[in-house]
């Protein structure tokens, strides 16, 4: 059955990665050799998804692949994991997205190199609702912004919440905002979009002027902070032995879906997802180190935190909420 209810829907990238390790990375110009290659399944909306059926939930895939050797390479992944992939489309005569992944063997920290055909963009035509409306959560990263708004006014009007994982500016992105619910971008997204540099007024300034419900950001080694009903929450990152640190972010928004829907709240949901996103960074490759449920919750009983001052002394209560003005008004359903 296509459009069988299912716990989470999500609409966005997939990618096939080959990934480069080096010792260090080498100084424009410069010369390093690789000490390992491999390539790997991944993708923000792809990978989160993934997050979530090993965490036991249901989860459907709309996105394309090409029929490439790596386009088949990410599929069957997919299929392995066992996704709903009813609304995956392969394009024939089409190379899947791929990215090229260096990672510093002395940091963990990588550098990505990607394109992405434009062929593989869903358009809003190729939708149906049914495939939107059947899930309890939807999850956007925004890259084909026509077809995440269509999904995400068809979500609003089910009473399907919305989160998005959004960390490259595109075209139209804002339009995208009002309907959004948990809006958990990386760090250096809404600074771009708001023009803000100050995490606490970008959240403060989302929730006002847009009406996400819960803003948020990621903020690396330091954790994640997010802005719900007036008040900050901050929960550190976890310390770990960091191998890789692709697909941190897709596993911390698979973990965070996998607590809403389990009606946690907001702390632990933030502690829950940084916890499953530093294990992920032990392993090398953006799905090498999704952990379970009883391993995340170890780490957080035993492990250390990468605490930052500025984000846990900081915080203090927002003024509430402003009535929308008639610009922010009229994104509203």
């Amino acid at each position: 059955m296509p459009n069988a209810k299912v716990d989470v829907v999500g609409l966005g990238l997939n990618a096939t990665d080959t990934v480069m390790t080096v010792r260090e990375f080498p100084a424009l110009g410069g010369k390093e050799r690789v000490v390992a290659s491999s390539m790997q399944a991944g993708g923000q909306v792809a990978t989160a998804l993934v997050t979530c059926r090993r965490l036991g939930l249901k989860a459907r895939y709309i996105g394309k692949v090409g029929n490439d050797q790596a386009g088949c390479l990410q599929l069957t992944s997919l299929r392995r994991e066992g996704l709903d992939l009813a609304h995956v489309r392969v394009v024939r005569g089409v190379p899947n997205q791929f990215g090229y992944i260096i990672v510093d063997q002395a940091t963990g920290e990588r550098t990505v190199f990607w394109d992405r055909d434009a062929r593989l963009s869903v358009q809003p035509e190729e939708l149906k609702p049914s495939a939107i409306t059947s899930a309890r959560l939807l999850h956007l990263d925004g890259c084909d912004v026509e077809a995440c708004l269509v999904a995400a006014r068809w979500a609003r009007r089910a009473h399907v919440p919305v989160v998005a994982d959004l960390d490259t500016v595109y075209k139209k992105v804002e339009t995208l905002f009002p309907y959004i619910d948990y809006l958990i971008a990386s760090a250096n997204f809404l600074p771009a979009v708001t023009g803000h540099a100050d995490p606490c007024k970008v959240l403060a300034n989302m929730a006002r002027e847009y009406r996400v419900r819960v803003p948020g950001m990621t903020l690396g080694r330091d954790g994640a902070l997010v802005y719900q009903a007036g008040r900050f929450y901050y929960s550190p990152g976890f310390v770990v032995e960091t191998v890789d640190t692709t697909g941190a972010g897709d596993v911390f928004h698979g973990a965070f879906i996998y607590g809403l829907l389990a009606g946690w709240d907001i702390q632990r949901t933030l502690d829950f997802s940084n916890a499953m996103a530093g294990l992920n960074c032990t392993v090398l490759g953006a799905r090498g180190g999704i952990k379970s449920q009883a391993e995340a919750a170890r780490l957080m009983a035993t492990g250390g935190r990468h605490v930052n001052p500025a984000y846990r002394n900081g915080l203090a209560p927002v003024k509430p909420l402003r009535p929308a003005s008639s610009a922010s008004a009229r994104h509203r359903v």
